[in-house]
């Protein structure tokens, strides 16, 4: 899995993942659903970087969705003040991916976001946002959330395991992450002994609008093919937090 050292890669052809001459089922199952793959580096901080990007890529060139989600972002102040947060630890954060959507905005060029992705400082600016917002989201539903993580109490788990940059997510933080950004995201899992792809729709019966590869504890970006652009739905199955 090539991405040239960049933090996000250019769109390749999905045979850069399927070898022909060793696919198994589930990448003959990869390459008839999906065209084509963007790479993320594994840094720990692949999951909330590729669902930046893909969900940004997937609004271009529509002004009303990327006006909404913009809206939503500025609205999120009030997420992190209900969990408690001081605006100095959040704000400047913020403030960067109001400005890279804004900047999405006035670009009619996809390349814009390819560039600002692949700064490191807007990007892990971007990140820093999104796993401060899973915190927030996390600890305002305590109630529910607290029963599915492994710490002394949520505050904790959140503080090392989710703030913290590099560390890798879990279940529970991309279920946060959706509610709070109101994104419907398709896994597509490589993982496990059965025969073919097992797809997760997070939430269930949404229509996604970031499709996810993941592979050995690291997710990329995959494109449906044109007659599957809607929904795949082979073996499709609930994440649910008990897994």
């Amino acid at each position: 899995m090539e991405g040239n050292g960049r933090l996000v890669s250019c769109r390749q052809d999905i045979s850069a993942i399927v070898n022909e001459q060793t696919a198994g089922a589930k990448h003959k199952d990869l390459s008839r659903n999906f065209s084509s793959v963007r790479f993320v580096r594994g840094d720990g901080n692949c999951f909330y970087r590729a669902l930046c990007f893909a969900h940004l890529e997937s609004m271009h060139g529509d002004a009303r969705a990327l006006q909404r989600f913009k809206e939503a972002i500025i609205r999120s102040c009030s997420e992190f003040s209900s969990a408690g947060f001081d605006e100095t630890c959040f704000r400047c954060h913020l403030n960067t991916v109001v400005s890279v959507v804004e900047q999405c905005q006035a670009d009619v060029q996809e390349d814009q976001l390819y560039r600002l992705f692949n700064e490191p400082k807007t990007s892990d600016s971007i990140v820093q946002y999104l796993r401060l917002l899973t915190s927030a989201r996390l600890q305002n539903q305590a109630d529910f959330f607290g029963n599915f993580v492994e710490a002394p109490n949520l505050q904790i788990y959140c503080r090392q395991e989710v703030e913290t940059m590099a560390m890798e997510c879990d279940h529970v933080d991309i279920l946060a992450l959706s509610q709070a950004l109101d994104i419907c995201i398709h896994i597509v899992s490589m993982e496990g002994h059965e025969q073919h792809l097992a797809h997760h729709v997070i939430p269930e019966g949404a229509e996604p609008s970031v499709h996810l590869l993941y592979q050995t504890s690291h997710y990329n970006i995959l494109y449906p093919r044109a007659q599957n652009s809607g929904r795949t739905r082979l073996n499709s199955e609930k994440l649910t937090l008990d897994e």
